[in-house]
């Protein structure tokens, strides 16, 4: 059966998609059960796609799958969360985000995680809701080249960026990822696995398993998904390569557990809180 997939570009998650997208490369893996045609696309993109329901399995912001729960389950396996690994506030100037917050700063998007957490931040710092036009969304590698170039006074950045901001003289405003887990005692959910609802249970949890399958291969022969995550990544420097992969996948991407589903749960309820909408309880294939 073929799957239509949409993944992004970073290097975490074409670590954990290699041994589905290449299974011939591990041959001591079960074969995925399923034939993907596969879109790589910036996580904005990804979202877009998702909402229109183009997507069968997707990953996507943890803010965005708050608003697609009609439609897709999240998946136990294959996301991006963890502890230390969050977006940063960044400027070129020392600041505090209250210093920043009637400015324009930038976003990877307004669907994002690191946009929602700017916004939660702001707000438990007696900051009002944003203004509106000055979280203008600029593509997520253009964010820091903007800020050198003094085009915008700050921007959230994520991914590849927290390993290399300080290389480009910018400043640390607010480890935005860091005042989640402050704020909630829980890690933070970046990006998330949804799949349609409409394929069914049994399906969902042939993916899950054929994700921890291909993440289980990459873990044991790391080596074998290098060429294919530099011929994606943003940063061709393999020292920054291999950071991100050590940050973005560990075990909550093998399974979430109960701390994982729970930050997810916490997560997207705040989400939809932000935005005037109920709380959700059915996120995960049952």
């Amino acid at each position: 059966m073929k799957l239509r997939l949409g993944i992004s570009p970073c290097p975490n998650d074409t670590f954990i998609f290699h041994g589905l997208l290449y299974p011939q490369e591990h041959p001591e893996m079960t074969p995925p059960p399923y034939v993907f045609e596969t879109t790589f696309a910036d996580v904005e993109e990804l979202n877009r796609l998702t909402m229109t329901g183009e997507p069968d399995v997707c990953k996507v912001s943890a803010h965005a799958a708050a608003f697609m729960l009609d439609d897709y389950v999240v998946l136990r396996s294959g996301g991006a969360l963890g502890y230390g690994c969050g977006p940063l506030l960044l400027s070129m100037e020392p600041a505090t985000i209250e210093d920043l917050w009637s400015e324009r700063i930038a976003v990877p998007g307004r669907m994002t995680t690191g946009a929602l957490l700017l916004e939660l931040c702001g707000r438990s710092k007696g900051m009002g809701p944003s203004v509106k036009d000055s979280r203008p969304p600029v593509l997520y590698s253009e964010i820091m080249p903007a800020l050198e170039r003094g085009e915008i006074p700050a921007g959230v950045i994520i991914h590849e960026g927290r390993f290399t901001y300080q290389d480009h003289g910018l400043e640390l405003v607010q480890d935005l990822g860091a005042w989640w887990e402050e704020a909630k005692g829980l890690p933070i959910p970046l990006g998330v696995i949804v799949m349609r609802r409409t394929l069914g249970r049994k399906m969902h949890v042939a993916m899950e398993k054929a994700m921890r399958r291909s993440l289980a291969a990459g873990l044991a022969h790391p080596d074998r998904a290098a060429g294919f995550i530099a011929s994606h990544a943003q940063e061709l420097d393999p020292r920054v390569i291999g950071q991100h992969v050590q940050t973005f996948v560990n075990n909550f991407s093998m399974e979430l557990g109960r701390e994982g589903e729970r930050c997810v749960q916490t997560f997207l309820n705040s989400a939809r809180g932000l935005h005037g909408l109920g709380p959700v309880v059915d996120i995960f294939p049952e």
